[in-house]
C-alpha cells in the first residue's frame, strides 16, 4: 500500500466491515460501506484524523447503507455506487431495510457509476467494477496503484456472497468471479463485506465457485 492506510470497524447485526481508507499525503478518507452505527463510525474517523471526502458502496443491502445517508449529510460529502444498483438503493423492500432490519432505509448516490469507469476520490485512482450475483448493480472497488480491492459481498475468503436474494444470480455470480480474478493481479488484496480479507492469488487457486 503505497499512500493508503486501511482500517475498518465491524458495524451492526450481520456483523458488516466498513472501511476507511486513509490517503497519507492527503489525509482525505474515503468510507465504505457504513452499515451502521454511525455514531461508532464518526467516533473512529474523528480518531483517524484524517478529512472525509467520500462514501463507496459496493451494493445496497441494508447492512451496508444504513449509516450512509447520516455520514453523507454529516460530512457534506457525495456517495457513490453503481448505476444498475440505484433502485435497489431507494426500495426497502429490495435493499431488504423494511422486512429484515425493520429500520426502512434508503439512499440516493451522488454519482452512479458505470463498469469499468475509472475516477478519482480522496486522492486515489479508483476503478469500479461491475460484479452481478449478490445483487444485478453489485460491484468492487479497486486501487490498482494500491494493489487494493474492495470486494463488497462478491469475493469472500474461500467463498462468495449469497444469490437468493431480490435480483440475486448464481450464474451471474460465477461469471462475475471469473471477471474480477481474472483483471487483478495475483497480488491484490482484497476486503471484503464479511469476514477476513484475503489476496487475488489465494482465491485464483483456492475459491470453490470459480
Amino acid at each position: 500500500m503505497k499512500n493508503l492506510m486501511l482500517r475498518g470497524v465491524v458495524v451492526g447485526p450481520v456483523q458488516t466491515n466498513c472501511y476507511f481508507l486513509k490517503n497519507k499525503e492527503t489525509q482525505e478518507i474515503l468510507i465504505v460501506d457504513p452499515g451502521a452505527e454511525p455514531d461508532r463510525i464518526i467516533q473512529a474517523l474523528f480518531s483517524l484524523e484524517g478529512k472525509p471526502a467520500g462514501i463507496l458502496l459496493t451494493h445496497g443491502h441494508f447492512d451496508h447503507i444504513e449509516a450512509a445517508k447520516e455520514l453523507q449529510q454529516h460530512y457534506q460529502i457525495p456517495v457513490y455506487a453503481s448505476a444498475k444498483e440505484e433502485k435497489i438503493l431507494q426500495d426497502t423492500a429490495l435493499n431488504l431495510s423494511a422486512g429484515w432490519s425493520g429500520k426502512p432505509c434508503s439512499v440516493k448516490a451522488d454519482t452512479y457509476l458505470e463498469d469499468g469507469e475509472v475516477f478519482t476520490l480522496g486522492g486515489f485512482e479508483i476503478r469500479m467494477i461491475l460484479s452481478p450475483g449478490h445483487t444485478e448493480g453489485s460491484c468492487c472497488y479497486w486501487l490498482p496503484e494500491e494493489q487494493v480491492c474492495l470486494t463488497g459481498d462478491t469475493i469472500f475468503c474461500g467463498s462468495c456472497g449469497r444469490t437468493d436474494l431480490p435480483t440475486g444470480s448464481m450464474r451471474q455470480m460465477k461469471e462475475s468471479l471469473h471477471k474480477v480474478l481474472e483483471l487483478l493481479p495475483e497480488e491484490t488484496e482484497l476486503f471484503p463485506g464479511h469476514g477476513e480479507q484475503t489476496d487475488a492469488a489465494f482465491e485464483k487457486m483456492h475459491n470453490p465457485y470459480l
